[in-house]
Protein backbone atom coordinates (compact mmCIF):
# COMPACT_ATOMS: atom_id res chain seq x y z
CA UNK A 1 0.00 0.00 0.00
CA UNK A 2 2.29 2.80 -1.19
CA UNK A 3 1.43 6.30 0.03
CA UNK A 4 3.08 9.19 -1.79
CA UNK A 5 3.10 12.78 -0.59
CA UNK A 6 3.91 15.53 -3.07
CA UNK A 7 4.48 19.13 -2.01
CA UNK A 8 4.07 21.66 -4.81
CA UNK A 9 4.15 25.41 -4.94
CA UNK A 10 0.72 26.75 -5.77
CA UNK A 11 -0.15 27.40 -9.39
CA UNK A 12 -0.52 23.98 -11.04
CA UNK A 13 -3.73 23.40 -12.97
CA UNK A 14 -6.14 20.57 -12.27
CA UNK A 15 -5.12 18.96 -15.57
CA UNK A 16 -1.44 19.09 -14.56
CA UNK A 17 -2.28 17.41 -11.25
CA UNK A 18 -4.32 14.73 -13.03
CA UNK A 19 -1.37 13.95 -15.30
CA UNK A 20 1.02 13.95 -12.33
CA UNK A 21 -0.96 11.40 -10.32
CA UNK A 22 -1.44 9.24 -13.41
CA UNK A 23 2.30 9.17 -14.16
CA UNK A 24 3.34 8.68 -10.52
CA UNK A 25 0.88 5.82 -10.13
CA UNK A 26 2.19 4.24 -13.33
CA UNK A 27 5.81 4.55 -12.17
CA UNK A 28 5.07 2.97 -8.80
CA UNK A 29 3.10 0.15 -10.41
CA UNK A 30 5.89 -0.57 -12.88
CA UNK A 31 8.71 -0.39 -10.33
CA UNK A 32 7.10 -2.19 -7.37
CA UNK A 33 4.35 -4.31 -8.87
CA UNK A 34 1.78 -2.67 -6.59
CA UNK A 35 -1.68 -2.57 -8.16
CA UNK A 36 -2.91 0.95 -8.99
CA UNK A 37 -5.86 0.64 -6.61
CA UNK A 38 -3.47 0.22 -3.67
CA UNK A 39 -1.57 3.47 -4.38
CA UNK A 40 -2.56 6.66 -2.56
CA UNK A 41 -1.21 10.08 -3.48
CA UNK A 42 -1.52 13.23 -1.37
CA UNK A 43 -0.83 16.55 -3.10
CA UNK A 44 -0.21 19.55 -0.87
CA UNK A 45 -0.20 22.98 -2.49
CA UNK A 46 2.02 25.45 -0.67
CA UNK A 47 1.65 29.17 -0.82
CA UNK A 48 4.77 30.70 -2.32
CA UNK A 49 5.12 32.77 0.83
CA UNK A 50 5.56 29.53 2.82
CA UNK A 51 8.60 28.26 0.89
CA UNK A 52 12.10 29.65 0.76
CA UNK A 53 15.33 28.64 -0.91
CA UNK A 54 18.75 30.21 -0.48
CA UNK A 55 17.34 32.73 1.97
CA UNK A 56 14.64 34.04 -0.36
CA UNK A 57 10.90 33.44 -0.23
CA UNK A 58 9.49 32.03 -3.45
CA UNK A 59 6.90 34.80 -3.37
CA UNK A 60 9.70 37.39 -3.63
CA UNK A 61 11.04 36.03 -6.90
Amino acid sequence: MPIVQIDLLEGRTLDQKRLLVEKVTQAITESTGAPPESISIIIRDMLKENYAKAGKLASDK
